[in-house]
């Protein structure tokens, strides 16, 4: 009996329209259901409308460089609403977008909720059952909040890019890049934050030295930050909230928002009904080529708990439909992956942090910090950090880690030469371009430490 689609993916996210779009295009019949908007966590609710507010929250700062270069203009005032309704138009664009690619694939679009009703089976929650060769699952991941009194006045990332008013106090809980990211955004746009993250230090997997960089600036910018602190519950009072800590220490706040993590967004998915379990943190196991324990089920993205980034999803959707639709056995190689953190100073990264490489062989380390340009005449003290973590032996340059201004774009040009294998001969005969803060990485003549 035949199928009634060659495809059909569980999914509208960057990752499950990706590999719906090359596969119709290759000719496959493909459906998709998505129960929520057209382009998941990453367009809808996540580093687009993210990296817009970062954006909102920089002209602040833009203002006060701009005194010291001469500029005078009165007082900026920020209108919230009129950013959350040009941010709003925006999502509601890049979603049509998405739209019409998959219909100009010719991609079978169910805007309902599916689950899984065996290996080749997927029920919709309109009440239909359609069945497919292959079965790709792409539902991403969710906020998670923990079990404590009190958490059902806590807002999550989702829900900071539709609040009424934005906050005069607010507390961010968690120390993970998402927190960083909120927790700068809302400061840049003068709200008082509080951040408490139980850690040692924020940012844990990130180089140490970045993240001792990234929480002193947070400080001097204004953000409350606490480590090593725990909430124990939240109370209402008035118009706000009462958040106690395990210490004893009480504050008031109007917003309370949990960043401690995305969880894969698993649970309801019928998985069971088609032989497949979910590891410890409820992620589906899946192998090099994103193929489950059941030869006709795949899965990609966040809902794998791999490599936790967009692009990273859309890469691994591709190989799929190289794989399965193209008979080119495709993997994606999770182990250079560049990343940017988008708090105030940004970060970008690749590769192993100083303690990963001190560990595994003996190496030298490059690093330059200083103000850049930009912060002299504005008064700023402020500094770059720029790092170059290298093996001694190889002369391989292992990492590269930035914080400062464009530091994301930065790290995508050295990705490239990180990715091909540079030394770190290749990049001092690589001439700098002056005046950058970029020239920095081709700059750094002596080690600042060995190990």
């Amino acid at each position: 009996m035949p199928f009634d689609f060659d495809l059909f993916v569980i999914g509208g996210g960057s990752g499950g329209v990706r590999a719906a779009r090359l596969a119709a295009e290759a000719g496959a019949r493909v459906a998709l259901a998505e129960e929520d908007r057209m382009g998941g966590t990453c367009v809808i609710r996540g580093c687009v409308p993210k990296k817009m507010m970062v954006l909102a929250a920089g002209f602040t700062e833009a203002k006060q460089d701009a005194d010291g270069f001469g500029w005078h203009m009165p007082e900026l005032v920020f209108d919230w609403d009129q950013f959350r309704s040009r941010l709003h138009d925006e999502l509601d664009r890049l979603e049509g977008i998405y739209r019409a690619n998959l219909a100009k694939a010719g991609v079978t679009v169910h805007d309902t909720r599916a689950t899984l009703a065996g290996p080749h089976e997927v029920a919709l929650a309109s009440g239909e059952t359609v069945s497919a060769a292959h079965i790709l699952i792409a539902v991403g991941g969710r906020p998670f909040k923990p079990d404590l009194p009190g958490i059902e006045h806590a807002l999550t990332s989702d829900d900071m890019f539709h609040l009424a008013a934005l906050p005069k106090r607010a507390l961010v809980i968690g120390g993970g890049y998402i927190a960083c990211e909120f927790a700068s955004i809302l400061n840049g746009l003068g709200v008082e934050v509080l951040q408490y993250y139980r850690g040692a230090q924020i940012l844990r997997g990130f180089d140490d030295e970045i993240r001792g960089h990234l929480a002193e600036a947070m400080r001097d910018r204004g953000v409350g930050l606490h480590v090593g602190t725990e909430l124990e519950r939240i109370e209402r009072a008035g118009d706000g909230y009462r958040v106690i800590c395990t210490d004893g220490s009480r504050n008031a706040v109007d917003l309370v928002l949990y960043a401690t993590g995305r969880r894969p967004n698993t649970a309801g998915l019928g998985l069971e009904r088609a032989g497949i379990a979910t590891g410890r943190n409820g992620e589906i196991p899946v192998d090099r080529y994103s193929q489950t324990v059941v030869p006709s089920v795949f899965a990609v993205g966040d809902v794998t708990d791999r490599v936790n980034l967009t692009p990273v999803a859309i890469r691994e959707g591709a190989a799929f439909v190289a794989s399965v639709f193209h008979g080119e056995p495709t993997t994606v190689d999770h182990s250079l992956v560049a990343k940017a953190v988008f708090a105030r100073p940004e970060i970008g990264t690749i590769g192993l942090t100083e303690e990963e490489a001190r560990a595994a062989e003996p190496v030298e380390i490059y690093t330059a910090a200083f103000r850049p340009m930009q912060n002299i005449l504005a008064g700023r003290a402020e500094r770059v950090l720029m790092k170059l973590v290298v093996a001694r032996q190889t002369r391989r340059v292992l990492g590269v880690h930035i914080i400062g201004p464009g530091a994301a774009e930065m790290i995508q040009m050295a990705a490239v030469a990180v990715t091909m294998g540079a030394t770190k001969e290749d990049f001092d005969r690589t001439v700098a371009v002056h005046p950058t803060m970029a020239e920095e990485l081709v700059t750094m003549k002596r080690p600042a430490r060995t190990g």
